[in-house]
C-alpha cells in the first residue's frame, strides 16, 4: 500500500517520516553496536580515536565535557542525562574539565563482557559515569542524511522534552546499575534503539520555519510522504510526474522542492534507494540474484548488474561474497 499523501492541507504527512529515517539507517548498519560503561573520577581525560561509523556518548551520572580532539569547537559542557551523538565517528576527548589532560584510550584499559565492556580512569575525585558507543554503519557510501548532520548533536536532559530518549535512558542506566536476568538481551536493544531516538529528537528541535534539508524533508506535507512511497516499494515504477501528481504539486515545483531537501532529484534518490536495498539484500539475505534485481526495480540481472557494478565497483555476486567473508 502506498503513503497518502497530504500536501494540500499543510498537515504533517500521514506516514511517519521516521520510517524512511529508520530505513535509511538500517540500510547502513554492518554490525551490532559496541558499547563500553566509562567510569571517571577527577581529575580525568579520556582522548578517544577516529573510529568507523557513528558514535555517542549518554550522562548515566555526574558531569563532563566534550570537544574534538583538534579543538576546532568550543568544549561542551554534560550533565546527568545528556546526550551527545559524533556524526562520523571523528576523534575526540571526553574529560571532568577542558584542561585536565587527556590519555589515548588503550584497549588494555577495557575489562567486561559483551554486551558491554568497562573502563575506569581518573583519581579520587567527583565521579563521573557515562554509557559510550559505537554504531557500525558504511562510511564509504553514507545515506545522505547522515552527511547532512552536524559533527556533533547535543542533546540536553530536559524536563518534559523527548520523553522517549529520555525513558530510554532511564532503563539503560537501571539495567547497567543493577544487572539482573535478561539485561545481556536487555541492554543491547536499548542501546540499539538510541540511534533512531536521539535523530528523532534532533529532527524534532528544529522549529518546523527554520529546518531545512533533511530535517525538513523527514517532515514536509510533499517531500515527506514522496520518500515514504519510494522506499515503500522502491520496484514501483515511478516517475516525478507521479510523485509530483500525488503530492499536490506540479512537476516542476515537486522536483525543485525535493532536489532542495534532500539534495540530489527525485529519480536520482530513487536509483540510489534501489541499489542501496540491493546492497542490504546481498548482505543479508540469499535471495536468488533474479529476485533481488526485482525487488530493486530492475527487469533483467544483465540492468541491475551493469547498474550495482557502477555504484559500488563490483559485480553483485562478487559484493555479496566479500560481504559475507567480512562479517
Amino acid at each position: 500500500m502506498k503513503p497518502e499523501l497530504d500536501a494540500e492541507s499543510g498537515s504533517e504527512p500521514k506516514e511517519n517520516g521516521m520510517d524512511v529515517l529508520s530505513e535509511a539507517l538500517a540500510s547502513m548498519r554492518t554490525g551490532a553496536p559496541n558499547s563500553v560503561r566509562t567510569e571517571g573520577r577527577a581529575p580525568w581525560g579520556l582522548a578517544l580515536p577516529e573510529t568507523a561509523g557513528a558514535g555517542f556518548h549518554v550522562v548515566l551520572h555526574g558531569s563532563c565535557w566534550i570537544y574534538p580532539t583538534a579543538h576546532s569547537t568550543e568544549p561542551i559542557a554534560l550533565g546527568t542525562g545528556d546526550v551527545v551523538f559524533v556524526r562520523d565517528g571523528s576523534g575526540h576527548v571526553l574529560a571532568d574539565h577542558p584542561d585536565t589532560p587527556a590519555a589515548v584510550s588503550r584497549p588494555d584499559q577495557y575489562s567486561g563482557r559483551p554486551p558491554i565492556g568497562a573502563v575506569r580512569i581518573g583519581g579520587d575525585g567527583p565521579a563521573t559515569s557515562l554509557l559510550c558507543g559505537n554504531y557500525h554503519l558504511d562510511g564509504q557510501r553514507p545515506h545522505p542524511l547522515l552527511r547532512q548532520l552536524p559533527e556533533f548533536i547535543h542533546l540536553p536532559a530536559r524536563d518534559g522534552r523527548h520523553p522517549e530518549l529520555a525513558a530510554a535512558i532511564t532503563l539503560l542506566r537501571a539495567e547497567l546499575d543493577n544487572p539482573r536476568i535478561g539485561s545481556h538481551g536487555i541492554v543491547p536493544a536499548l542501546i540499539d534503539s538510541l540511534l533512531l531516538y536521539i535523530l528523532r529528537a534532533w529532527v524534532e528541535e528544529r522549529p518546523r520555519s527554520e529546518a531545512v534539508g533533511w530535517a525538513a524533508a523527514l517532515r514536509d506535507p510533499a517531500v515527506a510522504p514522496a520518500l515514504a512511497a519510494m522506499h515503500d516499494d522502491p520496484a514501483a515504477a515511478w516517475t516525478v510526474q507521479s510523485l509530483a501528481d500525488a503530492s499536490g504539486l506540479s512537476r516542476a515545483a515537486f522536483a525543485r522542492k525535493f532536489n532542495t531537501m534532500v539534495g540530489e532529484p527525485p529519480l536520482a534518490y530513487l536509483t540510489r534507494w534501489r541499489l542501496t536495498t540491493a546492497a542490504r539484500l546481498l548482505r543479508e539475505d540469499d535471495l536468488p540474484m533474479d529476485r533481488v534485481a526485482a525487488r530493486a526495480g530492475y527487469s533483467s540481472e544483465f540492468a541491475f548488474g551493469k547498474a550495482f557494478k557502477r555504484e559500488y565497483g563490483l559485480a553483485p555476486g562478487q559484493y555479496r561474497r566479500q560481504a559475507r567473508t567480512a562479517a
